[in-house]
């Protein structure tokens, strides 16, 4: 069964119903208990994918339709303040109604504190909800049934090797940090509960294609066979004559040596006590993560973490933040999103208007200073790089300290 939406008035609804209502019940509950709350004949979580995409996707554009409740009718209905929110309306009740916003348009609204109204007025952003949603849809779906693929070819990440772990937690853990960084090959050493387990599957939070593909070996030796260099991390000083390596030192060796064809490892030791003197004995180096010499022990899953960090940082490949259907990396820096700074027409203006009200409010005493206190004022707020919405914003701001007081929005 196929959910149809059809577009009534200007909203696109499914069975009557805005699909604005259908993306806020599943993001404001969990998905099963927005459906029920919705309770509409068909709507079931396969068939919620399509309408869910319908607004991720900015459908509704094309069709010329928004829902109620979304920014873009806010700004398809020419509202950018919330005084021309309240002119909308011939009254804004406020808590228990000691205070009543009066504009000049139709239909009486409620809400519970001024706060609110200042938050919510201009709507929400119904297609980012629907992402959100789509993602946990979509990611249970995907934790439940699909086996995912390693990022990298065999040999070409070095192994991540696990001596004798304890706690299956602990093993889904480094799996999901391993997925975090693009260490595809785990390796567990006689893991204490046995493998495969559930608990690590749990624990990895979706990272099933390292949980899927890791390796059980009944020995240390077994478990190194086909590696050329491996590495052992310890926060314990050796009687042993091994370089010793930063855990970006240990990274560049291996870069180099995974470029020459060979296979590396990373070993890391049990979660009571770590390695064993023999253990790292058999490792070409060790490398030390630099930590508080007070309190150097680490758990299992962060040392990983900080070596898979490195690993990622070093490939030039590593992104701020995630990339999907809808977002696309970022770079360091202010971000704007969609928004660019507010051109040079409106921040004059707004210039204008505060200069204006700070005269009239005596705040340049002496004459002599106002073209340096100008100068340091407009700086300021160039600086800033404000956008156009948050000079508005601005403008509001000046607008409602000048008002007298006792004299609300008209």
């Amino acid at each position: 069964m196929v959910m149809q939406i059809e577009i009534a008035d200007g909203t696109p609804c499914v069975q009557g119903v805005p699909v604005g209502a259908i993306v806020h019940a599943c993001h404001e509950k969990t998905l099963d208990a927005g459906l029920a709350a919705l309770a509409m004949p068909g709507l079931d979580r396969r068939t919620l994918e399509p309408v869910l995409t319908y607004c991720a996707e900015l459908r509704c554009e094309a069709d010329q339709a928004t829902c109620p409740g979304c920014k873009r009718r806010t700004e398809a209905e020419g509202i950018a303040t919330l005084d021309d929110f309240i002119a909308r309306h011939e009254e804004i009740v406020v808590g228990d109604g000691s205070v009543r916003l009066k504009g000049t348009g139709v239909g009486r609204l409620t809400t519970p504190a001024l706060a609110a109204l200042e938050k919510t007025w201009s709507g929400e952003n119904y297609w980012f909800w629907a992402r959100r949603v789509l993602r946990k849809l979509r990611h249970g779906i995907r934790r439940a049934h699909i086996r995912g693929n390693a990022i990298a070819p065999p040999g070409t990440t070095p192994s991540v090797i696990l001596i004798e772990p304890q706690l299956p937690d602990n093993i889904g853990m480094v799996a999901r940090a391993c997925a975090n960084f693009g260490l595809d090959d785990l390796r567990l050493v006689d893991p204490r509960d046995g493998w495969p387990n559930e608990k690590a599957r749990i624990a990895a939070s979706g990272a099933n294609y390292v949980i899927d593909d890791a390796a059980a070996y009944d020995t240390f030796d077994a478990a190194l066979g086909d590696l050329n260099w491996v590495c052992a991390t310890t926060a314990r000083q050796r009687d042993l004559r091994k370089p010793v390596l930063t855990p970006e030192q240990a990274v560049a060796e291996m870069r180099r040596r995974i470029g020459e064809g060979q296979r590396c490892g990373v070993i890391f030791g049990r979660e009571r006590n770590g390695l064993e003197t023999h253990e790292v004995a058999r490792a070409d180096a060790v490398v030390m993560i630099p930590v508080n010499s007070r309190f150097a022990s680490l758990n299992l899953a962060q040392a990983v973490l900080i070596l898979g960090y490195e690993w990622m940082r070093s490939s030039g490949q590593a992104t701020l933040g995630r990339v999907t259907t809808f977002e696309q990396p970022l770079s360091s820096g202010l971000y704007l999103n969609d928004q660019a700074p507010a051109t040079r027409e409106e921040l004059f203006a707004f210039f204008e208007h505060l200069e204006r009200e700070l005269e009239a409010q005596g705040f340049f005493s002496s004459p002599d200073k106002r073209p340096s206190v100008v100068n340091n004022l407009r700086t300021m707020f160039v600086r800033a790089e404000p956008t156009g919405q948050e000079v508005k914003t601005l403008r509001g701001i000046v607008a409602t300290l000048v008002r007298p007081k006792g004299q609300g929005r008209k």
